[in-house]
Order: structure tokens, then sequence, then C-alpha cells
């Protein structure tokens, strides 16, 4: 009985300490569980064939007076529609109306030269179809080429990035494994993980001035090679060993 009173506070006084003593350890062991990742980036890419092409052509008109500047173009702006839509091109649109006057600039005057009237249309159509399709635009009334760009369907470039990614990843845990094997340390779990991007390819241009040239005088089609793109993704992981 009369030990109790003795060794209860002492019991108390080690209780205490032991449980200081773990919640000041805690920090440090969690500490130490952070510090013991490591952290990758792979890089994925993938290829596929662009397999539709987007173009932006003009027709362009100049004369001395607005009203038949404005004529002119819708005039051959109707030939040239009509035709697009004969050869069954895709999102086919007007893309920009312009009229502007033309002035010359002589002894610091000003004297009105004439006017320039541009209807500019774009639409999407195959690559293996776009040769002869320029080519007959360029002699119903098309005056100008803008410009051409290549790609792929959304389809095509959705699974591209998909599979990008899916390289990526394994690019990250190869790199990882090759890292602490060679320090004699075994991977265990990812327990970060973040997708850096898959972003979709930048559309391939032609050079639009020699696809003018061409269509308005080669007798043969305007030969028009498509090639392929390449669609990147990268993965970050964090991994504990």
């Amino acid at each position: 009985m009369t030990l109790t009173p003795v060794f209860r506070p002492f019991l108390v006084a080690i209780s205490a300490f032991g449980l200081s003593t773990v919640m000041s350890l805690t920090p440090a062991l969690a500490q130490q569980t952070l510090l013991r990742t490591l952290t990758v980036t792979g890089e994925g890419a993938e290829t596929i064939a662009t397999t539709l092409a987007q173009v932006e052509l003009s027709i362009e008109i100049t004369a001395p007076a607005a009203g038949t500047v404005q004529t002119e173009v819708a005039k051959s702006s109707n030939a040239v529609v009509d035709f697009l839509r004969s050869r069954g091109v895709d999102k086919l649109q007007t893309t920009g109306i312009q009229l502007q006057p033309n002035y010359d600039y002589n002894n610091n005057q000003r004297q009105l030269k004439g006017y320039t009237g541009t209807n500019t249309l774009s639409f999407q159509v195959p690559p293996d179809r776009l040769g002869s399709i320029l080519d007959e635009a360029v002699r119903t009334g098309a005056t100008r080429i803008n410009g051409v760009s290549f790609t792929a369907t959304d389809d095509a470039i959705n699974k591209a990035q998909r599979l990008a990614l899916q390289k990526a990843t394994q690019d990250a845990q190869e790199q990882a494994k090759a890292v602490l094997q060679s320090l004699n340390l075994t991977p265990k779990e990812i327990v970060a993980i973040q997708v850096n991007g898959a972003n979709p390819p930048i559309p391939k241009m032609y050079q639009a001035d020699s696809l003018m040239v061409r269509g308005a005088m080669a007798p043969a089609p305007t030969p028009v090679i498509a090639g392929e793109q390449n669609v990147r993704a990268s993965v970050t992981l964090q991994i504990t060993y």
C-alpha cells in the first residue's frame, strides 16, 4: 500500500517522457520518408500520317472603280465556291472580305489609283486530291493561295496522344529502375503522378507561292506530299525506395 504513492508518479513521468519522445521523432521520420523518393520525367512520341489538308485561298481583283471591283470579286468568288462544292470539299467557309482604296503618292500629294477587293475562302480536303483542286481553283478564278497546312484527324491525334503518354510513363519507370538498381536500391511504389502534356502536332505548312505558280501554269496536277507528324507527351513520376 505504501508503495503506491511512490511509484505512481514515477510511472506517469515515464509515460509522459515516452509520449514526448514519440511526438518529437514523428516529424523526423516523416521527413526521412519524404526524402527517400526519386522523381523522374519520361518522354514519349508517336508518329502519325497527315490525312487532311487545310487550305486558304483568295480571289483578289483590282480596278479603278469600287463597284467594278465588288462585281468582279463576287463573280469570281461564286465560280470558285461552285467549283469547290462540286468537288465535295469539307468545312468550306468565308474567312475574310476586304475592299480598300489604292493611292499613288507624288510630291507629297495623294492620288486615288483604284480599289482592290479580296474574298478569302478556306476548306479541307484529303491531300491526294489537293493538287488537282488547287489547279482548277486557280483556273476558275482564285488569284492567290495563302497557305496550305497538313494535319491528321482528331481521332488519330487523340489515339496518338494516348500512346505517347503510355510511352512516356514506361520511359519514366525504366529511368527510375535503372537509377535505383545502380545504387542497389529497390523501387517501391509511385506516390505522385504528373502529366505534363500530350501536345497535338503543329500542322505542317506547304509553300503556297509555288502552288499558285504551278497551279496556274503546269499542265499536270500540282504534286502534293502530306508527310507525317509527331505527337509528343511527358509524364513525371515520384517513386519511393
